[in-house]
């Protein structure tokens, strides 16, 4: 069903035109599960030590096959080794170009969707490796409105992203945005509940709406996900501390989940992905 002819929340009328399902059109079925590729921190970035890019390409191929043939539906190729995040304006090509290498050739060699995230909320450069790979969506940690976060004041990239993504003729690639995204304070917008918040990423033409926790690892409560579904009218995820232990209640509400710390050795989101880990996941969800 498309937002055109679903009510938003309580609202008696939609407020976006809805662009139908984007989770089932990417992966061919509903309740997708989407591991989260973090790669090694990329040169330019202050941990990287001068290791052989190719090393870098590596490990993050490895990580999504360990996904994909565990079981997954897809991956999203994020720069997570990037510590500290810079502000969007702040990043340099070089992170593109490298991202966008790595993402075609896990493409290429693992033929299932992928999708972008680069920190800090960098639409524009997540579009255009999107755009040069083949990627089939972006997450953007903040779409619309405003908060404050590590980095400092975020503000919402929906009205530069699209123009841009119209510019590259790329209007297929789907926007999968953040609704009170984790590792940030939305005092800014205290003032409007958090259903109006979501409210503005359909106004603002988002394809699927994310739920998380506070911080990488966190589970969200399952009354505030349920919210975060009923006033989007789109396609919902849960983006942070999904786990075996809760993935079937929480895709009891939700159309998918990006997982990735309790997939990894020891559950720690900077080892790498095991495989047996993300097979047991997905069975797990078939019981």
């Amino acid at each position: 069903m498309t937002q055109s002819s679903k009510p938003v929340g309580s609202a008696s009328k939609p407020v976006g035109p809805g662009t139908g399902d984007a989770i089932t059109s990417l992966f061919g079925r509903s309740k997708a599960v989407i591991g989260v590729v973090h790669l090694a921190p990329l040169p330019g970035a202050p941990r990287y030590k001068g290791e052989a890019v190719e090393d870098i390409y590596s490990q993050g191929l490895d990580d999504a096959r360990a996904y994909l043939e565990g079981g997954c539906d897809g991956v999203i190729v994020e720069n997570h080794g990037d510590i500290p995040f810079s502000k969007p304006d702040d990043i340099g090509p070089e992170t593109a170009a490298y991202m966008s290498v790595i993402s075609d050739r896990i493409r290429r060699a693992l033929g299932r969707p992928i999708g972008i995230n680069v920190l800090a909320n960098a639409a524009i450069p997540a579009l255009s490796i999107a755009s040069a790979s083949g990627a089939g969506f972006v997450r953007v940690n903040q779409w619309a409105n405003a908060y404050v976060a590590n980095e400092g004041l975020i503000e919402g990239e929906a009205a530069r992203a699209m123009r841009y993504r119209a510019k590259l003729r790329a209007n297929g690639i789907k926007i999968f945005a953040d609704a009170h995204v984790k590792h940030g304070a939305h005092a800014i917008v205290a003032d409007r509940p958090v259903e109006e918040q979501v409210k503005d990423l359909v106004f603002f033409d988002a394809d699927a709406v994310i739920a998380t926790g506070q911080r990488t690892g966190h589970a969200a409560d399952l009354g505030y996900i349920r919210l975060i579904k009923e006033a989007a009218g789109l396609p919902t995820l849960v983006g942070s501390g999904v786990t075996p232990d809760n993935a079937r209640d929480i895709l009891d509400i939700v159309d998918g989940v990006i997982v990735a710390s309790s997939l990894k050795y020891d559950g720690v989101w900077w080892n790498k992905v095991e495989k047996a880990r993300v097979t047991a996941f997905i069975a797990g969800l078939k019981k």
